[in-house]
């Protein structure tokens, strides 16, 4: 848990959503077309819909490109022939990683993933060699600034979240999926903000990194996360804060 946490706070300090808005933009209309394709363009009737929606007014993504992503989704207009494929490895240090991809093309997916993995000391596995390890969790962070722990822990318990914790500056809300929105509600109706959310892949076991395989851990995962095909990516690695500011600011 508290290696996805930091990780994630790393990156909203680092600014790599805006850096790289581009590839985020590409990311946010490929999850809409393919929540679409899955479960139809009500977002009333398709959480999945409903929760790409929210992120991507979230980064300003144009209505104009929402409104055709879904009509690809539809069939009302002609768009690539995605799937969806979850692969799963290993990093340095035998880290466990889940990597969900949307791609019109898995030959050439899973090829450029392997070299990836390789390249930084890690290898794919076969189907199930680690998803056991991952369980799907909502997960709401907000910043200690934004409001205390007793508020955020009342809060969180009476919408019907499972579990709060504080570390590094942010509190960790988890939460069934089922319960995600309303526990995000709740917050939103008492004006908290709320750092970032999504329904995640929490790891139940963590691995600690140090020196060079924490290292090779954060170019990796920033490696996957640059991949245009990559959607997502869990990984149950501990890394020290201090490690991980370091590599963000170089």
């Amino acid at each position: 848990m508290s290696g996805h946490s930091k990780w994630s706070t790393i990156k909203r300090k680092k600014g790599a959503i805006d850096a790289a808005r581009g590839r985020v933009f590409t990311k946010l209309i490929k999850e809409i077309t393919v929540a679409v394709r899955a479960g139809g363009g009500d977002p009333d009737m398709n959480p999945r819909l409903r929760t790409a929606l929210l992120t991507a007014r979230g980064q300003n993504l144009p209505a104009d490109n929402i409104k055709k992503a879904i009509q690809r989704g539809t069939g009302e207009l002609p768009g690539q022939a995605y799937e969806e494929i979850q692969y799963e490895g290993y990093g340095p240090g035998g880290v466990a990683l889940l990597m969900q991809t949307v791609t019109d093309n898995r030959n050439r997916t899973v090829g450029e993933l392997r070299h990836m993995l390789s390249k930084y000391g890690g290898n794919l596995g076969e189907t199930g060699s680690v998803g056991w390890i991952f369980s799907k969790q909502g997960l709401i962070e907000i910043d200690q600034s934004a409001a205390s722990e007793d508020q955020v822990m009342e809060i969180a318990l009476e919408a019907g979240a499972d579990d709060v914790r504080t570390e590094d500056g942010v509190h960790s809300v988890n939460c069934s999926p089922q319960a995600f929105d309303s526990v995000k509600a709740a917050f939103e109706g008492k004006n908290i903000a709320i750092a970032s959310s999504e329904v995640a892949m929490i790891p139940s076991t963590s691995v600690k990194l140090e020196g060079k395989e924490a290292q090779q851990m954060l170019k990796l995962m920033e490696a996957l996360e640059d991949h245009d095909d990559v959607q997502n990516v869990y990984a149950n690695f501990d890394i020290e804060e201090s490690l991980m500011e370091q590599f963000s600011a170089a």
